[in-house]
């Protein structure tokens, strides 16, 4: 019985590390923002983009950081979500 339990939890352990997302956390410099609007709109450009979890976008530093899954979106994808809103970004740093 011990081993038919430790195989149930050994088993229930591999299962859920299989599902494990791959988040990223990376920070973008972005331009054109002059405005208290600007970064709300930044914001929701990056959070429309699927696999985006999770959005911080500072008006003051001009930088959005951005955690997102890696299997579901890429650098190039973030950056093309807020040129499209009138802010181009780049990678500042991972």
């Amino acid at each position: 019985m011990k081993n038919l339990l430790t195989i149930f939890f050994m088993g229930s352990f591999l299962a859920v590390s299989a599902f494990a997302v791959q988040l990223s956390t990376i920070e973008l410099s972005v331009q054109n923002m002059t405005c208290n609007l600007c970064p709300i709109t930044v914001r929701k450009a990056l959070e429309t983009v699927p696999g985006v979890k999770e959005v911080s976008v500072d008006l003051k530093t001009k930088v959005a950081k951005v955690t997102y899954d890696k299997e579901k979106a890429k650098l190039s994808d973030l950056a093309k979500a807020t040129t499209e809103a009138g802010y181009p970004s780049k990678l500042l740093r991972r």
